[in-house]
């Protein structure tokens, strides 16, 4: 067999070219990392593994533990929790408060908006409690799910964040964790942007909360996630802007004041929409191109590559990338539906970026006996497959 390689498209992209763009740009936080959300890739980093205290963001776990508890049908939004005086304190002691009240009965669904929109403690407390028992019990389902999705640098030892040695993380774990709260639980991440909260609280008029991320204020398409505040670590947050179809997750820590933080986080998401484009190289289970078969009912085999793939493009540094299809061919049937034929491989100049599994979308069959000695005899005299 020849071995055949299919220039499939020529772009402009690297991914070399996104640090030379990243080294002349900077935000006023400790620690900071931008990724763009389709492609994976890291717009701009800044010390993202230097260990921070997440404070509230560390209830974007607390959500996720119930999330997926919904979602296996273990819980569902209209349980009631009653509330327990360990849960009713964190609203007298100063902090971030949904006010819950002792022996009150709660729904699954009102506690995350507390959670979520208010940053309340009180409802952390309370939501750990109801499923796990106790708030020590609820952090280690918190950890154990925070190492089964790759937040290496992570350890949660409460459920609201509130500053402990023990509760501790990264930017870019905090990314991790955004990132796959945004990807498998969109329809629960509707929760994010929600503006407000009114809880009808017993005892007293109902308390109206706004959200504490002063991005959604902001007219530039953010539809999340959640801020932070500890007097150590100072304000902190995880935010997420979708404009056009294209999502950046950003996460940030150690911003001196809250104006800073809310407008070096939007700051740092503008540098990302308005310096780089993203690219669709191709769609998971999309048709990619057609390979020459031998021997085979059909003369060509439709290909795809599973699972979407994209690039994202400085626009102000342009390289060419050439994208191209390797295989040995003709490829001789039978050829089975995801039989790998080749790879996709991703060049910058000579440097190869990564390559991606080629596979047949189709069944093809081998010919019979007779179209066989034709199709060999037209092969010797015309070259022809």
């Amino acid at each position: 067999m020849i071995k055949k390689i299919f220039y499939i498209i020529t772009i402009l992209s690297t991914l070399i070219i996104v640090n030379n763009a990243s080294a002349k740009f900077d935000i006023k936080a400790s620690t900071a990392i931008l990724q763009d959300y389709s492609s994976g890739e890291i717009l701009f980093e800044k010390d993202a593994d230097r260990e921070i205290y997440p404070a509230s963001m560390t209830k974007i776990m607390t959500s996720i533990i119930a999330f997926e508890l919904i979602e296996k049908g273990d819980l569902s939004l209209d349980d009631k929790f009653i509330i327990s005086e360990n849960a009713w304190r964190l609203s007298q002691s100063g902090y971030s408060s949904m006010f819950i009240m002792v022996n009150d009965e709660v729904s699954v669904e009102n506690l995350l908006k507390g959670i979520i929109i208010a940053s309340g403690n009180d409802a952390c407390v309370a939501l750990a409690e109801g499923i796990a028992g106790s708030e020590e019990q609820f952090a280690i389902l918190m950890t154990t799910k925070a190492q089964e999705i790759g937040m290496m640098n992570t350890n949660f030892s409460n459920a609201s964040g509130i500053n402990h040695p023990d509760n501790y993380s990264t930017v870019r774990d905090i990314l991790i964790m955004s990132r796959y709260l945004i990807e498998n639980y969109p329809k629960y991440y509707e929760y994010y942007k929600d503006k407000e909260f009114t809880w009808d609280r017993t005892g007293g008029d109902p308390i109206t909360q706004g959200n504490r991320n002063p991005l959604l204020y902001k007219k530039m398409g953010v539809d999340g996630i959640k801020t932070g505040y500890l007097a150590v670590e100072k304000y902190s947050l995880a935010s997420s802007v979708i404009k056009k179809k294209r999502r950046l997750i950003g996460v940030g820590s150690g911003f001196k004041t809250k104006k800073d933080r809310s407008r070096e986080s939007a700051k740092l998401l503008n540098w990302g929409l308005n310096n780089f484009d993203l690219i669709e190289i191709t769609k998971k289970n999309a048709t990619l191109t057609e390979l020459d078969v031998w021997l085979g009912t059909k003369n060509k085999v439709q290909t795809y590559i599973n699972e979407d793939v994209y690039k994202t493009i400085p626009k102000a540094r342009k390289k060419y990338i050439k994208i191209i299809v390797e295989y040995n061919g003709p490829i001789e049937a039978p050829i089975k539906k995801d039989d790998v034929l080749g790879k996709m491989k991703i060049f910058y100049k000579d440097e190869l970026l990564k390559k991606y599994d080629v596979l047949a979308f189709e069944n093809i069959k081998k010919v019979n006996i007779f179209s066989r000695i034709v199709k060999s005899i037209n092969y010797l005299i015309w070259g022809d497959v």
